[in-house]
């Protein structure tokens, strides 16, 4: 006899048999289906199996399709205990949902408008918020990945007072920046609300304390979240809460990370689900995968159909809705310095034969060292004494020679380019991924007030010069900081720079395409004059793994402008006379796959 069980403990689904069905013609089958189902399915015993509920739902189709090829029936060959089968149910009730999902018709703008003035609510959404709105509202799950700017969080908001019943509440999910934006939009939403968000930080015992309040609304990390995802899982099966994840894209990697396992496994819980991002595939239609199965993991997805499948329940506002004027993106591209380029033919030969090998043996050591060496190849070519550090570097004398060179064509470029537009009276934002580069390049143009930002940069007071909003503050309002150096992992969301800046410089990006759309956003988003030009260029040495990155990028965001049905999503950069003018193995570099194939291909080039 096999019993179905729900273990509340962990939030698993727990197959357990007697050892009479040990030999069962049906027992392997089911094993195979569990494993393959989930990465996070364990052997537990010598008689039972347990997986995440969430993928157990996404199997259960399968999994009853099993049972009834080899002719078992409920109470004869296997029971279901009575917490399974109320989730079951639940999972039945939840592709119902998605059905009728498709057929769904949103809330006419009228009667919308109508309702939130009745709940007291202060905003008054534009014509693309209340479309937005009116189908968010009619759905019990769903998407909104409007760009930046667009105003998902009013949205967001809004659906939730539409949907919630008085006694219901609110968890949302986000990074840390992100607290402020719904610490402001909700007093501006709903006024009435007093108190606002109780942010979830400071330990397991501050949270477990705050959470015996009972708090209506809740923020917490995605960091947070794995420290008490049990304490999380406890709160939601006994309260009625609908959980929003802001910047829904940090769960892309699926189960096989602690950030996006801890996610998946309060997917059966809430009575009301929102996903938000502006850039929800930076990589892959893969990304999708993990997202919609928070929102429906009772149905399947794979890659050639996440799209499909997440198409009825998604809305997006984008740049051309919004009445942006135009990005005017240039490039400059630029020769290496000869000893430089002497010394990366020698460094490219070594990190193609680790492509070569992280494709031939793939494995997690392979993957994480290929980043690495992908990220000193970056470095390289973006600042040459980056590597003056490295201990034990395997060409002393050379890079000794390129170090004698001075700065690196690039750093010079964007050096000598923000003084020339600083002296025109711009304020240039500079980015690069490299946290020693974000100091470097402050530190040289520090006559120009210049001050930066990257993770080790603490959030905190706006008065605080030091911290990372009083940084931010001093570039807004201070005339004589002209310059700002950012790390596109510390400062691609949650910061508006729009009002005051309208020039960026890269000197340099990786293969993460969320991070760097999102760093174009930081000046190029809601609220600009129709007469604003808004400047982005990019800094590239000719030959290198530079252009590997250009063409990677450009394809993501051609598949998610596909995806979305976007085209404003589709950079195309110009190329510019030049004579004119942190955690690298999950950050440094977003390589995929696909990236090693493309970067294997170019760096065997006689060229690059």
């Amino acid at each position: 006899m096999l019993t179905i069980d729900y273990r509340e403990s962990d939030l698993r689904a727990v197959l357990e048999w007697v050892a009479e069905d040990e030999n069962a013609t049906w027992l392997e089958a089911l094993r195979r289906l569990a494993f393959d189902t989930s990465e996070d399915a364990a052997q537990e015993s010598a008689w039972s199996i347990s997986l995440p509920w969430w993928a157990f739902a996404s199997a259960r189709r399968q999994v009853f399709k099993l049972f009834s090829g080899h002719r078992l029936s409920l109470g004869k060959h296997f029971n279901v205990t009575d917490t399974a089968r109320t989730l079951l149910s639940n999972s039945r009730r939840g592709l119902e949902l998605y059905e009728s999902a498709k057929n769904a018709l949103p809330v006419p703008a009228a009667d919308l408008r109508e309702r939130l003035r009745s709940l007291g609510f202060g905003r008054e959404l534009s014509p693309e918020q209340a479309r937005n709105v009116g189908r968010l509202a009619s759905l019990p799950a769903a998407a909104t990945f409007s760009v930046p700017g667009a105003g998902k969080t009013t949205e967001a908001l809004a659906c939730f007072f539409l949907r919630a019943k008085d006694h219901e509440r609110l968890l949302v999910i986000a990074p840390k920046n992100a607290f402020a934006a719904w610490d402001e939009q909700i007093a501006d939403c709903i006024p009435s609300v007093k108190g606002g968000f109780v942010r979830l930080r400071g330990g397991r015992d501050k949270i477990a304390r705050a959470l015996v309040d009972d708090p209506r609304f809740m923020l917490i990390t995605y960091q947070q979240l794995v420290r008490v995802a049990d304490l999380l899982s406890a709160h939601c099966a006994r309260f009625p809460t609908h959980v929003f994840l802001d910047e829904s894209h940090r769960i892309k990697s699926g189960s096989a990370k602690q950030t996006a396992r801890a996610v998946l496994n309060l997917a059966h819980l809430p009575v009301g689900k929102l996903i938000m991002s502006g850039t929800p595939m930076p990589q892959s239609f893969e990304d999708l995968i993990p997202q919609f199965a928070f929102l429906y993991p009772e149905l399947p997805a794979t890659a050639d159909k996440v799209v499909e499948l997440i198409k009825p329940v998604y809305v997006r506002t984008n740049k051309r809705e919004l009445g942006l004027p135009p990005v005017t993106r240039q490039m400059a591209r630029l020769p290496m310095a000869p000893m430089q380029a002497e010394l990366y033919k020698l460094m490219k030969f070594e990190v193609a034969r680790e492509a070569a090998t992280a494709l031939s043996i793939p494995g997690r050591m392979a993957f994480r060292a290929l980043g690495r060496s992908v990220a000193r190849l970056l470095q390289f070519v973006s600042n040459p004494s980056l590597l003056s550090s490295e201990i034990g570097f395997a060409h002393p004398d050379l890079l000794a020679a390129v170090l004698a060179e001075g700065d690196g064509p690039k750093m010079k470029y964007v050096l000598k380019r923000a003084r020339t537009l600083a002296r025109e009276g711009h304020k240039v934002l500079i980015w690069s991924s490299f946290v020693r580069n974000v100091e470097y390049i402050s530190e040289r143009l520090a006559d120009l007030g210049a001050v930066f930002i990257h993770g080790g940069v603490d959030a905190g007071d706006e008065d605080d010069d030091e911290s990372r909003e009083g940084k931010i503050k001093l570039f807004h309002d201070d005339p004589t900081v002209r310059v700002m150096v950012a790390n596109p992992a510390a400062a691609s969301e949650g910061v508006s720079l729009h009002r005051v800046c309208h020039h960026a410089l890269y000197l340099d990006r990786t293969f993460n395409a969320a991070h760097y759309l999102q760093s174009e956003d930081r000046i190029h988003r809601f609220g600009l004059p129709e007469d604003q030009q808004t400047t982005i260029e990019i800094v590239e040495c000719v030959d290198t793994v530079d252009e590997t990155v250009r063409e990677r990028l450009s394809m993501k965001i051609g598949k998610m402008a596909e995806a979305l049905e976007d085209s404003s999503l589709k950079p195309d950069p110009i190329p510019l006379d030049p004579n004119d003018i942190e955690d690298i193995e999950e950050y440094g570099t977003g390589l995929a796959p696909e990236d090693i194939q493309a970067l294997l291909r170019d760096l065997s080039k006689e060229g690059r």
